[in-house]
């Protein structure tokens, strides 16, 4: 079988997201091959997927422009765009200080409910043995 990509693609084990539907819908994938020019992905669900869509490379921290041009079974194999466009995280922009500031706060608070919720369950095992 004759090769017809651009660049050989390297083997991979890359966590990838791809985004689509306007940033509204997303899903998971796992990136197997991985060249600049495109990627062979691994699919855990059958799912419908548009022609083209955003695939987020969290390890890279990048975002290509990607192409779906095959299709089996749970695998598909998709080209990059030329336009590399580099993102830090999907459809999102950088948290601000107030808001890492609040979702730490929330954090503490649920931490702090856990911890007393164990605590408690702890006290009841320790009576029903006693």
């Amino acid at each position: 079988m004759s090769e017809l990509r651009r660049e050989t693609r390297l083997r991979t084990f890359l966590k990838g997201r791809i985004i689509f539907n306007n940033g509204n819908s997303s899903m998971d994938c796992l990136i197997r091959d991985l060249s600049g020019s495109g990627a062979r992905l691994m699919l855990s669900q059958t799912a419908t997927l548009p022609d083209g869509f955003d695939l987020f490379i969290p390890a890279k921290e990048r975002t290509h422009k990607a192409t779906l041009r095959w299709r089996k079974d749970d695998s598909i194999g998709v080209t990059f765009a030329e336009e590399l466009v580099r993102a830090s995280a999907p459809a999102a922009a950088e948290p601000s200080v107030a808001a890492l500031l609040a979702r730490i706060h929330e954090l503490e608070a649920e931490n702090a409910t856990l911890q007393r919720q164990l605590k408690e369950a702890e006290a009841m095992l320790l009576e029903r043995t006693a």
